[in-house]
């Protein structure tokens, strides 16, 4: 069992406004709202995180027909909701109609499955009415799920200039082109693309260690803790494949990423006792996970 010791002195850098503490233990973000714990995406989850010890909100976002941000991850929204077709042919009023729970399933101890949202609507929610019903200390992440990029960054940014929401709002996207160009607008505050944070700690990884790109100052990266990856290796004649589970956050890499000043780490799937231990003793800043009912019991437990 790791004993965490809590330290006084607070570093200068801060996450959307809140500051963080070196020798604390990382910060708890509720990945989709909390998609563990309840429909994800949706204002009752959100709030339901915040009970729940959640630090930060993590919020997917795309844009409607009528150029309106939504809170939903995929793209067709049979996949979660009683309604059909895709986010961007919908209207904003078509889409905060639809169930957005109708999907959301509950196994019982029997291994009996219910629907309660079924009988209990929640609506898929608008980026603008998701950020006023939380807590405007609330730090949030919003994650930028659609193309085009030009499109779904500039409704984006729309609202969070519309709301005066900037200093509370870090972006981040899987496309790298979403990331640069929000990167333009002079109040966005961005993590670095995920190109790059892999590709560093690929290069740490196969190079025994070996430091030579660190993230500049004031950089954040975000990916998954342990993620499968495909290693190619190129011949005259074809390739060769190899699947492997990458566990790619060791002390060598995080000494790489904090090589300059107020540089910052969120990891990603971070789900068990094991995986937040691991993390705390990385010193990794923010931990992302889908229930955070469950973490703040496993978060207890490890201390």
């Amino acid at each position: 069992m790791t004993t965490s010791i809590k330290l006084a002195v607070v570093v200068s850098a801060t996450l959307l406004g809140m500051a963080l503490t070196a020798g604390a233990e990382p910060l708890i973000a509720a990945h989709r709202g909390g998609t563990g714990d309840g429909p994800e995406n949706t204002i009752p989850t959100l709030q339901n995180s915040l009970k729940h010890g959640a630090d930060i909100l993590w919020m997917t976002v795309q844009v409607s027909s009528d150029g309106v941000p939504v809170l939903y991850r995929p793209a067709d929204v049979a996949t979660l909701t009683d309604g059909k077709g895709v986010v961007n042919t919908l209207t904003a009023a078509q889409l905060t109609a639809l169930n957005a729970g109708y999907m959301y399933a509950v196994t019982d101890v029997a291994g009996n499955k219910s629907y309660p949202y079924r009988r209990q609507p929640v609506q898929v929610p608008t980026l603008r009415d998701a950020l006023r019903a939380v807590p405007a200390s609330t730090p949030v992440v919003i994650d930028m799920k659609q193309v085009p990029a030009e499109t779904l960054v500039n409704a984006v940014a729309r609202v969070i200039d519309e709301e005066g929401a900037w200093k509370r709002v870090r972006f981040y996207s899987t496309d790298a082109n979403v990331i640069a160009l929000m990167a333009q607008q002079p109040k966005a505050q961005v993590f670095e693309s995920r190109d790059a944070t892999r590709d560093r700690l690929a290069r740490i990884a196969l190079n025994g260690g070996a430091c030579d790109t660190p993230p500049a100052a004031g950089t954040w990266s975000g990916i998954e803790l342990e993620r499968k990856v495909a290693v190619v290796e190129k011949f005259t004649l074809g390739e060769g494949v190899s699947e492997v589970v990458a566990h790619w956050w060791t002390p060598a890499a995080m000494k790489c990423f904090r090589s300059n000043p107020d540089t910052h780490v969120m990891v990603f799937g971070v789900d068990s006792a094991a995986a937040y231990r691991s993390a705390q003793q990385l010193g990794v800043d923010v931990v992302m996970t889908d229930s955070p009912v469950k973490m703040k019991a496993l978060r207890e437990g490890v201390k």
